[in-house]
């Protein structure tokens, strides 16, 4: 049902542009089959593959347990009031709390179905032009928050290694794959940020300029248009961004970093509800140790292709449980995947597919009502 009346929405071509159809298209309810079909199916062939009754009868399900699922939960919760904050304050209080929750509703919803190391920038940029928040400011929203989340790791993760040293890098259950995927990737990210980083505050001309050489390569041609929107892009983010003083810089960083914290602790919190309390430490330093492994494990799932990470994250994460020192067996490994996204993933498809419709109904009257006001 819900599905259908996103996709009647969708249909009308006369109300959206061609290019607002296909960021659309990539947002249709029957999305979210592909994710939930490859996250079930992988975590029920390995609980298939990995059976044993006696495993799972040791697991404790106390009061301990639940209070750290709980905790868990909790977290998840003042994670999206993070990124509420964080878009009020990048947008001015233009949003009000309300509106900002429901926009991040949205926001994850595009990236749950997108694959990880695509992200849902595209669909931002479109919920956030439909809120008449005017083109200059939703432009520079959305790059700036691009490059504020790559600032937080690229700052976060050097101090990890210098304090914990490079332990922390997760080599999922021996395997070297996870070791030399974290620097790959965490490169990767230095070059990306630092690029949009470099056009956002320093010369964006430069940055226009650059990107139009690399398309240049007979391979990239094809983006060359798609190159000189993004120079546009940059210039006018950065002329936006020129205007702002510090303290907006350090409440978008600080709001980031709780934001992505939280993401880390509510591992940190299932690991703690199910660890043998004799094998995992609740000090500071033995928890900021884990949190420092865990924001590094998710440097190597930003490169999983599948919308959302699905099928590919449960795996990644079962792999550091088992290297990770608390004599987890496979199927505990599982379970707590399971209730991981269970937590953190599934929640955002499901409040997407009751969002997005109402959401699009609204619009769509809105631009009906302007057209006849217009005639």
């Amino acid at each position: 049902m819900i599905q259908n009346k996103t996709e009647n929405h969708i249909d009308q071509e006369d109300d959206f542009s061609e290019e607002e159809e296909q960021v659309l298209k990539s947002i249709k309810m029957n999305r979210i089959i592909i994710p939930i079909l490859l996250g079930l199916g992988v975590v029920g062939y390995m609980l298939y593959n990995n059976w044993d009754s006696e495993a799972f009868q040791k697991i404790k399900w106390n009061n301990h347990t639940f209070f750290w699922i709980g905790m868990a939960g909790f977290l998840m919760v003042l994670r999206h009031i993070a990124y509420a904050f964080r878009l009020r304050i990048l947008t001015d209080n233009f949003f009000s709390w309300k509106k900002s929750i429901e926009l991040i509703f949205i926001w994850e919803f595009s990236s749950a179905v997108s694959p990880t190391s695509v992200g849902g920038s595209a669909v931002a940029l479109f919920v956030l032009s439909q809120e008449k928040l005017g083109a200059a400011k939703t432009t520079a929203l959305v790059i700036y928050a691009i490059v504020v989340d790559t600032v937080f790791f690229v700052t976060f993760i050097p101090l990890m290694l210098i304090i914990f040293g490079f332990d922390i890098v997760p080599t999922l259950d021996g395997l070297a794959f996870g070791f030399w995927t974290f620097y790959v990737t965490f490169i990767l990210m230095i070059l990306y940020g630092g690029f949009f980083f470099y056009g956002l505050f320093f010369s964006p001309k430069n940055f226009k300029a650059i990107a139009r050489t690399f398309t240049k390569l007979p391979f990239l041609k094809r983006f060359r248009e798609k190159a000189d929107e993004l120079g546009d892009d940059i210039i006018v983010a950065s002329n936006e961004m020129s205007k702002k003083k510090w303290d907006f810089h350090l409440k978008a960083y600080l709001s980031t970093a709780l934001a992505w914290s939280t993401r880390f602790l509510v591992l940190n919190c299932l690991i703690i509800a199910f660890a043998d309390p004799e094998l995992i430490s609740l000090s500071f330093w033995s928890q900021s140790e884990l949190y420092a492994k865990l924001q590094s494990l998710f440097v190597i799932l930003l490169l999983l292709p599948s919308p959302g990470g699905a099928g590919f994250a449960e795996v990644v994460f079962g792999g550091f449980l088992m290297d990770a020192g608390y004599m987890f067996t496979k199927p505990v490994t599982i379970i707590i995947a399971m209730i991981w996204r269970l937590l953190s993933y599934y929640p955002y498809l499901i409040a997407g597919a009751i969002i997005i419709p109402w959401w699009l109904s609204a619009r769509l009257a809105e631009r009906k009502k302007k057209r006849l006001e217009e005639n």
